[in-house]
């Protein structure tokens, strides 16, 4: 099987996310590391990309020298991932786009909503990919569920739960450090601190398990920390369009919490939960019966379960291979074969309306606000 291209702009050295795009995009062979601009500073980058084995003339300074270079070569990438600061997410992504890339870019795609309806206006002209990075859902179990809830397994849903929440910016004493001041500054961060940050993996999720979509919101955001202008704490009432009630706790202050992310989907005949911290458990309850533990790599699953599993029943498979997973699925797409679990840009618009909407309610006393962007109204 012939590789395809990847290549990467932002995730330098020091990066959160860099590894673990670099970790999920070469795990399964399907793709090569062609070509990269790594960091803001152009030296830098070039120097890191080298290392990391890209050739010297497709280790580039800036994205734009990338785009340049790239849409001109025979051999140019297949797919770019952008993992570049909030902000210039829009320009980088329209740019690949209009040149007829295919584009994997970290959450949040934009930072309006008008630039969200702008790129899936983009790519449905271009004909290209444009995926967005909302990886958690590509954990084999959280297929299972939304394979259990689409069979009918716990019949039709009423409720869904979830929560992101850690106590890692719980410190007011390191409040100060830039490292997490940048996320509660409106400059560098836009409208919304926690929920943009956290809360908006929460809220794909609900809407990726029921099948369904987030319709209008009544929100409660507080900052519990003096001097931060955005939120670190947020609890959001939603409905989707079906009816199925929705309840989202989002915090950066949680102190005791490491990486508490969960979801419980509640139906007329039974209900699912799932934590991150667990990942290859489903817990099942059926009415009337005996709670269920469903482990990963175990008979019966559902195909969407076993075609993204790698390894045997009860060894772990983490973080980087849930990013992986994604890139299973742009790889098929490119191929000619889509995945419906694949995170687009329209989920990207959707879950900017759904910023806007909460900062919107919360700044109103909790008022119900329309959750949806005007182009899928």
């Amino acid at each position: 099987m012939t590789k395809l291209k990847w290549g990467m702009i932002g995730g330098g050295e020091g990066s959160q996310i860099g590894p673990a795009h670099r970790l999920g995009a070469l795990a399964d062979g399907r793709f090569e590391f062609a070509a990269g601009a790594l960091d803001h500073r152009p030296e830098a980058g070039r120097a890191y990309a080298r290392r990391l084995g890209i050739a010297a003339d497709r280790a580039y300074g800036d994205w734009q020298e990338m785009l340049s270079a790239e849409k001109g070569r025979a051999d140019r990438i297949d797919l770019v991932t952008i993992a570049t600061p909030n902000a210039t997410h829009f320009e980088i992504t329209k740019g690949f786009l209009e040149a007829g890339f295919n584009v994997l870019c970290e959450k949040p795609m934009t930072m309006t909503v008008e630039e969200g309806e702008e790129i899936v206006r983009v790519a449905r002209k271009s004909g290209r990919i444009c995926a967005v990075n909302y990886c958690y859902s590509a954990y084999p179990m959280i297929r299972q569920a939304r394979a259990m809830v689409r069979a009918g397994e716990i019949g039709k849903v009423r409720l869904v739960i979830t929560n992101f929440s850690h106590g890692h910016h719980g410190d007011a004493k390191d409040a100060d450090n830039p490292r997490i001041r940048w996320r509660y500054d409106p400059k560098m961060a836009g409208v919304s601190g926690q929920f943009a940050d956290c809360g908006i993996h929460a809220l794909h999720m609900a809407g990726f398990l029921c099948d369904d979509e987030v319709e209008r919101l009544s929100a409660d955001f507080a900052s519990t920390i003096p001097g931060r202008a955005l939120e670190d704490d947020a609890m959001v009432n939603f409905r989707m369009e079906s009816g199925i009630v929705g309840r989202l706790w989002t915090s950066s202050v949680a102190i005791g919490r490491q990486h508490g992310f969960d979801v419980q989907v509640f139906g007329e005949t039974g209900g699912l939960r799932w934590a991150s911290e667990q990942p290859n458990q489903l817990i099942y309850t059926p009415l009337g019966g005996r709670t269920q533990i469903i482990e990963k790599g175990e008979s019966g699953l559902h195909e969407e379960a076993r075609r993204l599993s790698r390894v045997a029943v009860a060894h772990p498979e983490g973080f980087p291979l849930a990013v992986a997973n994604i890139y299973c699925d742009l790889a098929d797409a490119i191929a000619g074969e889509p995945r419906d679990g694949l995170p687009d840009a329209a989920a990207g618009v959707r879950s900017m309306a759904a910023v806007h909407a909460a900062v919107t309610s919360a700044r109103a006393s909790g008022a119900w606000t329309e959750a949806r962007p005007p182009m899928f109204r």
